[in-house]
């Protein structure tokens, strides 16, 4: 295989959730030379007796955050609606996984740039506590962390998102998921999507039109991304 068609195989794949209309960025779970759309499945046509049962339908990522409870760094219950009001990016990692730990510094960077829209960044950390405890005071992890020790796996399952990591999920002030980005993040990628929430919450742009630009944009980038990597 040449190294552009290695490069072309982890080109975006765009996932459409049931009825939502809302999108899902990935860039290396599936082998795919070009982007493909995922659609709500046809319905299957009546099982014979003898025949397999079906596996169960995935869940669709849903139109609002979850709201489910995981505890922070000092073990108190915390739930995504503590952050009320205010933009959130919720980042799925775990100190094992390599991508996980290259975007921190951009999650800092990030949350540090956007402060004047009240953006919060939520680590969400599926692994052991005392691991994420030791790695987070090491290199300094400045954001709020949930730690899903135990509920981790959940939690990720809420989003109707698959155990890979990392996984981040952009939300407006109203907490409605407006874009998701698998796989590693990027600053072209985070600063569009974060432009696009900041005109959500001012009234210049509605929650469809934001998702589609979305959607062309992060396709755009992730072609020349393979691009740039094939010279």
């Amino acid at each position: 295989m040449t190294h552009r068609s290695a490069a072309l195989r982890s080109v975006l794949l765009v996932l459409v959730a049931a009825g939502s209309g809302f999108t899902a960025f990935e860039m290396s779970r599936h082998h795919a030379a070009e982007p493909a759309v995922l659609l709500p499945p046809a319905p299957r046509s009546a099982a014979s007796p003898s025949s397999e049962p079906a596996p169960p339908a995935p869940q669709p990522i849903p139109e609002r955050l979850p709201d489910f409870s995981l505890p922070d760094r000092d073990g108190v219950a915390r739930q995504l609606s503590h952050w009320r009001d205010q933009p959130l990016m919720v980042n799925f990692w775990a100190t094992w996984c390599a991508p996980c730990r290259r975007e921190i510094p951009l999650l800092r960077q990030l949350r540090k740039e956007h402060a004047a829209d009240h953006l919060e960044v939520v680590g969400i950390a599926v692994d052991e506590r005392a691991a994420v405890l030791e790695f987070a005071r090491k290199i300094g992890i400045d954001y709020p962390i949930l730690i899903g020790e135990d509920g981790g796996m959940e939690a990720a399952e809420a989003f109707g998102m698959d155990t890979v990591f990392p996984f981040t999920i952009f939300a407006d002030r109203q907490h409605r998921i407006v874009a998701a980005k698998i796989g590693e993040l990027h600053a072209d990628e985070a600063d569009f999507i974060l432009d696009r929430i900041r005109d959500i919450d001012l009234g210049r742009l509605d929650l469809p039109a934001a998702r589609t630009l979305i959607t062309d944009k992060l396709r755009d980038l992730a072609v020349a991304r393979a691009q740039r990597e094939e010279k």
